[in-house]
């Protein structure tokens, strides 16, 4: 008859490996806590939920060069077309947002959408401009007519 082989002793433990803890690795806070702080919300920055919240927030002369800019865009738009809140700025929609509008410290800006700024580019010599938006300086007077010739073409693009 063949033997067994001899058992080994209870090894139970004997061959795990430990969990090296290094400076940087002890001070590093988990991945999940990192997370957390990174979404938190800071309730002094809540977002307007309406137009008039937006614009009660907005101080003055800013307010007033936002009323001119939402006039010409009301003026251009059909009459069914909606206010809204949309990335945290007010915005007209009519099917699907069509432009979106905002007041900074000095300025109030357009957001109309890349084609329609590269369609007007002669006209807004005078403003600065980025890829999808016109900046209006606060004390300049608002260009109503051009407003509304970009609301016009941004709304026959649309469909």
């Amino acid at each position: 008859m063949k033997s067994k082989p001899a058992q080994r002793a209870d090894t139970k433990g004997r061959h795990r490996r430990k969990k090296k803890t290094t400076a940087k690795t002890a001070a590093k806070p988990a991945a999940s806590k990192r997370r957390t702080a990174k979404t938190k919300v800071s309730p002094k920055t809540s977002a307007p939920l309406t137009v008039d919240a937006y614009f009660a927030a907005v101080p003055e002369p800013a307010r007033s060069a936002l009323s001119q800019i939402r006039e010409a865009v009301r003026s251009a738009v059909p009459p069914e077309a909606t206010e809204i809140i949309s990335y945290k700025i007010p915005a007209f929609k009519h099917r699907k947002v069509l432009v979106w509008y905002a007041a900074f410290s000095k300025h109030c800006s357009l957001f109309p959408t890349a084609a329609v700024i590269g369609e007007f580019k002669d006209e807004m010599a005078g403003f600065s401009t980025s890829k999808g938006t016109i900046h209006f300086p606060l004390d300049k007077p608002m260009p109503v007519d051009l407003i509304k010739k970009m609301v016009k073409e941004r709304l026959s693009r649309s469909g």
